[in-house]
């Protein structure tokens, strides 16, 4: 009968204890930064969903322009001229104040069902709607790059993020 002598790489005994722990704790590492990374990302699609849903689903929803004549701390108004069918104009309607807004323009935009409130449309308002996904993009880069290893993953994460705000930023 003939013996064949072990492999070098191969150790005679089984794991050792210790080599049991770092696997463990390698697994650990990543399950606890992949969890992180789902949970940043969800929490970006939460809070664009909030004006997208507005802005991407108009489908039955007052849809027309504002045109600025009133700008606040936090919030512009004006009046509601309708473009869609079945809304109607109201002499003042609110929306957010940002760097996007400026009073004396006019915007096309849709009404927030049961409000006052209007989103922009178009694609400028469903990019703008989507920023906060895009600042959770590029947080989430970071985390999958640096805590699950995972470096050319992490950059298509930080290209998408990049690309979303900076198309935010020019049609905005």
């Amino acid at each position: 009968m003939r013996v064949w002598p072990m492999i070098p790489a191969m150790p005679a005994t089984p794991t050792s204890p210790r080599r049991a722990s770092v696997v463990a704790l390698r697994f650990g590492r990543l399950a606890a930064m992949g969890a992180v990374a789902l949970l940043i990302l969800i929490a970006g699609v939460w809070a664009s969903w909030g004006s997208a849903q507005h802005v991407m689903l108009t489908k039955g929803r007052e849809r027309g322009t504002i045109e600025v004549t009133r700008c606040g701390e936090e919030t512009c108004s004006g009046p509601f001229t309708p473009v869609s069918q079945g809304a109607s104009a109201r002499r003042q309607v609110v929306i957010a104040k940002s760097v996007a807004v400026r009073k004396g323009r006019t915007y096309t935009v849709v009404v927030k069902p049961e409000s006052d409130e209007v989103v922009r449309s178009g694609p400028a308002g469903v990019l703008f709607a989507w920023i906060p996904l895009g600042g959770a993009l590029l947080l989430a880069s970071v985390v999958v790059a640096g805590g699950v290893g995972r470096v050319r993953v992490g950059w298509a994460l930080a290209g998408a993020g990049v690309a979303l705000l900076t198309l935010a930023f020019v049609t905005v």
